[in-house]
């Protein structure tokens, strides 16, 4: 079955920043090392041959892309298809501009948009030849409110210059009716092209996400932009059908209001640098803005134990070893562990994000979210990388959150979306190819036999086991020609349990053993799977059981069973979302992934506005 094979996943994690000992224990538990010998096979035969071994060509991760934008599509004069007749009524209204005569007399238009956007003009007008935003000799309701709408579209993250129009001149001689048929038809063409690229951005955003890296996956969504057009052409409530192209959801009415506050509020008058990295022994010029917000915002009781600390630190660039108590007893009234790093999480506990990159990081939510259905869905899973978190909703509602373990920078969890379909209790787990050739290979070649030992299944393309030790692994450069997959146990990687969402990432949530890297504020650590704090609570919300029905599952030994329903799961990525109260949160961008979200952006608008 495919969510078997989605088993395959990257979730086993190497725990990083500790002690060399402590490491190879971690790496021996899971790798086998003082593990007992199984009995499951007779005795190895002796080892092959020795001959040399190939080079190891790793598996590398999905790669970061140059982001290209596609080159603009002229918008051409739309001509009236032989079949389409028009009642003559609707070709003139109050003896006004006739839609027939005004359009010859464009010429050569200059006109330029995307190509859906210039295929939908060609294709509406060819059908309907009739003015959208004109009626009598100027522009109509639809067309007011369709301006209002554009210049509004900051409200939105967007830039309202993507969307300008030049409005015809409010007066005009009667004496040259071809020029102002030529005026209102060039502005009839020139809002339609903007009103669907509007439409369009709303909808589904200004950038093609799966252009940013391979780690972005999304279906496109399909719009009929000649479609939209019909419709606008027989409403008379325009606003109110743009703003419905938006996502309507909480969290994007919440992200919307982020940003009209944050635009009325001034810049911080302290701003350190958010990506700041200072380690004992190290100088910065952002230290003593730091010591200066510590002593702003120290309780009376913290502000006496380093009242002479900090009076003599105010202009210190260097971090000597005075200071780390300080800085250790600043990290844990602020809700952190204390161990003297100053490092992202520190800088925006103390400092804040600025204003200005708070507004970046809404705006670049505010882009993902179109990424998204427009209904999250009133039951579903929201996975948010960069908070570390994994949220459960029913009826909309938050009823269960947890922290989680999310792919470190060099195999980062992908951002996507697809539907949770079953759980596996006491799981096996299927080893990836990227984990055999980078990790286990190279053990391997020099002790064939201790995924033996280690309680490692090996099978090869038949499904027929066959003992590690038997193998000569050195043949092997890149892609190993067998299966591994690790047996139910309390030493396996998966843990208990598994959640699957057939992906082509191979990602699924898990529970793991290493229960110690939830207690850490940066929780970057796997191969790309979700790692879960609390496996059955969530295993059981998803099932609609307790607690208890789990347990009995769990102790019932191997099985798989379906999740009710159709239940979605994002493993989405943002460093601005609102929590359960409505309150807007900040996070570090553990992957860089705003920036590249950010520039795609700036490229998009430098073709849509070329600089003059």
């Amino acid at each position: 079955m495919r969510a078997l094979a989605a088993g395959a996943a990257m979730g086993m994690f190497v725990v990083a920043n500790v002690q060399p000992a402590e490491a190879q224990n971690f790496f021996d538990r899971l790798f086998g090392g003082g593990a007992q010998r199984r009995s499951d096979f007779p005795p190895p035969p002796p080892p092959p041959e020795k001959r040399a071994a190939k080079p190891i060509a790793k598996i590398s991760a999905p790669s970061y892309y140059t982001y290209k934008v596609d080159s603009l599509a002229k918008v051409k004069v739309p001509q009236a298809s032989a079949s389409a007749a028009v009642p003559e009524l609707t070709l003139v209204v109050a003896s006004g501009v006739r839609f027939s005569e005004a359009m010859p007399l464009l010429g050569e238009l200059d006109l330029v948009a995307e190509k859906e956007v210039a295929d939908a003009i060609a294709a509406h007008y060819a059908a309907h030849p009739e003015f959208v935003w004109i009626s009598g000799y100027g522009l109509n309701s639809r067309a007011q409110q369709a301006l209002r709408v554009l210049a509004d579209a900051s409200s939105h993250g967007l830039d309202p210059a993507d969307y300008s129009v030049e409005v015809p001149r409010a007066s005009f001689s009667i004496d040259d009716m071809a020029s102002r048929q030529r005026e209102l038809a060039r502005f009839e063409l020139t809002l339609s092209a903007k009103v669907l690229r509007y439409v369009r951005d709303a909808a589904r955003g200004r950038i093609d996400p799966n252009r940013l890296s391979g780690y972005h996956d999304f279906a496109p969504k399909q719009l009929d932009l000649a479609g939209t057009l019909d419709k606008l052409s027989r409403t008379f409530d325009t606003a109110v059908l743009l703003e419905s192209y938006h996502p309507q959801n909480e969290e994007y009415r919440q992200l919307r209001a982020e940003l009209e506050s944050l635009s009325a509020q001034e810049e911080n008058d302290i701003v350190v640098d958010p990506n700041l990295l200072l380690r004992p022994g190290g100088k910065s010029a952002e230290l003593p803005k730091l010591i200066a917000l510590i002593e702003r915002k120290a309780t009376p009781d913290f502000a006496t134990r380093h009242s002479v600390l900090l009076a003599l630190s105010r202009e210190k660039e260097d971090y000597t070893p005075d200071l780390v108590p300080l800085i250790k007893d600043a990290q844990e009234e602020h809700g952190l562990k204390g161990d003297g790093v100053i490092g992202p999480r520190t800088v925006q506990a103390l400092a804040g994000v600025s204003r200005t990159d708070r507004i970046a990081k809404v705006k670049v939510a505010l882009e993902q979210l179109r990424w998204l259905p427009s209904d999250l869905g009133a039951r579903r899973v929201f996975i948010n990388q960069p908070a570390f978190t994994a949220t459960y909703f029913e009826d909309n509602a938050e009823k269960l959150s947890m922290r989680v373990v999310i792919g470190r920078p060099s195999n980062q969890t992908s951002f996507f979306q697809d539907v949770i379909e079953q759980i596996d209790y006491n799981p096996y787990w299927g080893v990836p190819q990227s984990i055999i050739v980078n990790e286990m290979l190279p053990r391997l070649r020099g002790d064939p036999g201790y995924l033996d030992r280690a309680g490692y299944e090996v099978t090869d393309a038949k499904g027929k086991r066959i003992p590690s030790a038997a193998i000569n692994w050195g043949q092997f450069g890149g892609k190993v020609p067998y299966s591994v997959r690790q047996s139910p146990s309390e030493a396996n990687a998966l843990g208990e349990l598994k959640i699957l969402f057939p992906n082509k990432h191979a990602i699924y949530m898990h529970d793991t053993p290493q229960k110690a890297l939830f207690d850490r504020e940066s929780r970057a650590f796997s191969h790309g799977c979700v790692r879960l704090h609390q496996p059955r609570e969530m295993a059981a919300a998803l099932l609609g059981k307790d607690i208890d029905y789990v347990k009995t599952k769990l102790a019932a030994g191997h099985s798989s069973e379906k999740i009710p329903g159709d239940i979605p799961v994002y493993v989405a990525y943002f460093t601005a979302w609102p929590n359960k109260d409505g309150v807007v949160e900040y996070f570090p961008d553990v992957y860089g992934r705003d920036e590249k979200v950010l520039t795609a952006i700036e490229k998009t608008e430098a073709v849509r506005v070329p600089a003059s």
